[in-house]
C-alpha cells in the first residue's frame, strides 16, 4: 500500500513539474506589446492632466534606450496623481530595462534632452526644447 502512495505521489510531482515547464515562451513582440500597451495607459492618463494657476507642470524621465538614459520625457501637471505616475513610470523604465537586456537590444546612443523649460497653454503642459 505505502509502496502505491508513493508511485502516486511521485506521479503527480512529475505532472507537476512538466505543467510548469510546459508553459508557452514569451516572444520579443509579445513583451514589446506589453511594453506599449503599458506606455500608451500612462501617456492617456499624462494627457488628462490640466495647467492652470493652481497646478504645476512637470517632467519625467520616461522609457529607456539600450544604451542608458530616458527614451524622452513624459510632461503632466500636478492636477492629476502624481504619486501614482510617478510609480508607473518607474515601473516602465525597470521593465524597459529588462526588455532591452534580455532581447539584447541596440540603439543610436544619442542622448535625450530634457526640456528647457515648460509652459502651460491652452491648459496642457508643452515642454519646449
Amino acid at each position: 500500500m505505502k509502496n502505491t502512495s508513493l508511485k502516486a505521489f511521485l506521479f503527480l510531482i512529475c505532472l507537476c513539474l512538466l505543467a510548469f515547464n510546459c508553459e508557452d515562451e514569451i516572444t520579443q513582440e509579445d513583451e514589446s506589446a506589453e511594453l506599449n500597451t503599458l506606455r500608451l495607459d500612462i501617456e492617456a492618463l499624462a494627457i488628462t492632466s490640466i495647467c492652470n494657476e493652481e497646478t504645476e507642470c512637470k517632467y519625467l524621465p520616461f522609457g529607456s534606450k539600450p544604451c542608458g538614459g530616458p527614451a524622452g520625457y513624459l510632461i503632466y501637471s500636478t492636477s492629476i496623481d502624481t504619486e501614482k505616475i510617478e510609480m508607473l513610470v518607474l515601473n516602465y523604465k525597470q521593465k524597459s530595462d529588462e526588455f532591452n537586456t534580455k532581447w539584447g537590444l541596440m540603439s543610436d546612443c544619442s542622448i535625450v534632452n530634457p526640456p528647457t523649460s515648460i509652459i502651460c497653454e491652452n491648459n496642457a503642459c508643452v515642454a519646449v526644447y
